[in-house]
């Protein structure tokens, strides 16, 4: 089964108690933050949360207050996750490096947690939370590096698709199989890219297309390259190999047929150019290892022997000298 759901309350604690048991909250969480009530005797707070695969889930309330991580604070590898934020009560103002967003009911800002960014909320608010690894992203194409804080809207279309999803995911969570919980985590992080893509933000350059393009090029850049394979071609773009299926399979091919299938391409314009090397030379040449191998593709893929092409090329050079 799933995860169960957890709640952190802060009721009955002293204000003090409140405080630190709301930072060791979060820090179980997300990360370390400073919390200031902000001039209140206490600090009323409620969490639900729970876990789904590699996802977090939050259903948070509370009092006035302010959070923040701080550049002081801010080290190398912390805080390595995207949180999506949905306000679904009260106003908060959100600021990350010298900017400034209101989040009102509907409001949701998608950011980088671990660039030193602060909240206040001076009312009581709800909000739904939900914490992404950046590593999910990387496997999905998007770069590792920050990503700039981007306001949407859960009042129509994708966003609200998402917060729903949401919702679905955390009251049903208690009863998801293991197996199920990785499936409903792929299919909640996709929705949640949606309203991201759809706002033009730094995701739409780094979609799913442009990394396919990518792929490409490294792949034919590469081509005479033996060793050429999908871990080579997943670490140099920053993605799994999963994700890097995912893409070619979308378009009816596999990692590996397009590597052979460009190679066949290659060492056919090859021998039909260049009569005077030998058919293993230029087999060879572009990555196989095997003259036999070859020549058996290579007619299951063309429908002819390299041969024919490569006698049809000799003996068109010599017609051409007498």
């Amino acid at each position: 089964m799933s995860d169960t759901i957890h709640t952190l309350s802060t009721t009955g604690l002293t204000p003090k108690k409140q405080i630190q048991s709301w930072i060791d909250g979060l820090t179980s969480l997300c990360g370390y933050f400073d919390v200031d009530p902000l001039e209140a005797s206490s600090l009323e707070g409620r969490i639900d949360y729970t876990t789904v695969s590699r996802l977090k889930l939050c259903q948070i309330e509370v009092s006035q207050h302010r959070i923040a991580h701080t550049m002081a604070r801010a080290k190398a590898n912390e805080h390595p996750y995207i949180k999506i934020h949905f306000q679904t009560y009260g106003v908060s103002y959100f600021e990350q490096e010298g900017r400034h967003i209101e989040l009102n009911p509907g409001d949701i800002i998608a950011y980088d947690v671990s660039c030193p960014h602060s909240i206040i909320s001076p009312a009581f608010t709800r909000h739904d939370v939900v914490i992404v690894p950046k590593s999910l992203l990387r496997d999905r194409g998007f770069p590792s590096q920050r990503m700039p804080a981007c306001k949407l809207s859960a009042r129509t279309g994708t966003g609200r698709i998402a917060h729903d999803f949401v919702h679905a995911t955390f009251d049903e969570a208690a009863k998801l199989s293991a197996n199920s919980a990785v499936g409903v985590a792929d299919s909640l992080i996709d929705l949640l890219l949606l309203p991201l893509r759809e706002a033009d933000t730094m995701f739409d350059r780094v979609g799913p297309e442009a990394m396919y393009v990518r792929a490409q090029f490294f792949i034919r850049e590469h081509l005479r390259d033996p060793d050429l394979c999908i871990d080579q071609i997943s670490t140099e773009l920053g993605c799994s190999k999963r994700y890097l299926h995912m893409l070619f399979s979308e378009r009816g091919t596999t990692v590996s047929d397009y590597i052979w299938q460009a190679r066949l391409q290659n060492c056919r314009q090859e021998l039909e150019a260049h009569g005077g090397k030998t058919i293993t030379d230029v087999a060879f040449s572009w990555g196989f290892s095997s003259s036999s191998h070859f020549s058996r593709v290579f007619r299951k893929y063309f429908g002819v022997v390299p041969s024919s092409i490569h006698k049809a090329q000799q003996n068109a050079v010599s017609s051409e000298e007498h």
